[in-house]
């Protein structure tokens, strides 16, 4: 990054990363459930210097602080809640969103509902969208609702090679840099990541929401990237998401699992064009009522799932 910036909120703080400060345009990045704003090094070089990204670290993650109440505060509301708290400190009152993973399914939050609408220029989503696979969905919240420890940083790199294959990272020092940006040593000498394990409770406590129903609602112009070996989101949500929103912009990264890095240009570059296509706004529909029954399904296997653990 090239600047940092802590935004306080109340009586915490939410770090920003910067890359072109100075740059004439700017663009809020946005990262995935365990991860930090550290992870756009790579798509703000590659966006170029006409950029300034805006990464922040989601509460909880990277160098924001941790919260003193997670069932709390680990949830979507609060997050939309930190997310305009920061774009009103930079003053931006309308800015495309590039959301990973958690990261997009705030931004669709906030650009379908009526009162943060106006604030998302455009959204792109990485690796996302309103239907989620189940399965890919129950193995992330059982990965991350459960605290991980490694006795040296070798093996925390290793662990991170394998759950992060999908990421599409390529050579050792890419693997390095995301290792040191994702460990966090322990008070006994071990190692562990740099988010707080209690972030896993937002698959208990978060609330069921109508997912379709927030993407048939959202007016701007909209992308969407996938992994083309997704256990997330799968190819045919996709094409029902396109159905739902004509004229979305889909690209599928070969090689790629959840999700893409959006590192190199093959992945960046359309994501630019995207960014640079002429605006033009359209007409609210009315919203259709459709079943969000994947979050249902996954939410009450969790639910479950934890009660058969604490009975043993």
């Amino acid at each position: 990054m090239d600047a940092l910036e802590l935004v306080p909120l109340r009586g915490q703080e939410v770090a920003v990363r910067f890359w072109h400060p100075d740059a004439p345009k700017t663009v809020v990045a946005w990262h995935g459930l365990a991860r930090h704003g550290g992870d756009f090094d790579g798509f703000a070089r590659a966006l170029g210097p006409e950029w300034r990204v805006l990464a922040p670290d989601t509460p909880g993650r990277g160098l924001s602080s941790w919260s003193p109440i997670p069932a709390q505060d680990y949830l979507y509301h609060r997050y939309k809640k930190v997310a305009l708290a920061v774009l009103d400190h930079f003053e931006l009152e309308q800015v495309p969103w590039v959301g990973t993973s958690m990261g997009g399914l705030l931004g669709m939050l906030l650009a379908a509902e009526a009162d943060s609408a106006h604030r998302i220029e455009r959204l792109v989503l990485n690796d996302v969208g309103p239907e989620l696979n189940t399965d890919g969905l129950t193995q992330l919240a059982l990965y991350f609702g459960r605290p991980h420890r490694f006795a040296t940083f070798s093996q925390l790199e290793t662990e991170l090679r394998s759950h992060y294959g999908g990421f599409g990272i390529e050579g050792d020092d890419a693997w390095r840099r995301l290792a040191l940006g994702s460990a966090r040593r322990l008070p006994d000498g071990s190692w562990t990541y740099h988010y707080d394990p209690r972030i896993g409770e937002q698959f208990i406590y978060d609330t069921p929401r109508n997912s379709w129903a927030d993407w048939r609602a959202i007016r701007c112009p909209l992308m969407v990237i996938r992994g083309a070996e997704s256990p997330l989101l799968d190819a045919d949500s996709v094409l029902s998401m396109a159905e739902a929103q004509p004229g979305l912009v889909t690209l599928e990264v070969p090689g790629c699992g959840h999700a893409p890095m959006l590192d190199r240009d093959s992945q960046v570059a359309p994501i630019a064009e995207f960014l640079a296509r002429p605006h033009r706004q359209r007409l609210p529909l009315q919203p259709q009522r459709l079943e969000s029954s994947w979050w249902q399904r996954m939410l009450s296997w969790v639910r479950r799932e934890k009660n058969r653990l604490k009975a043993r």
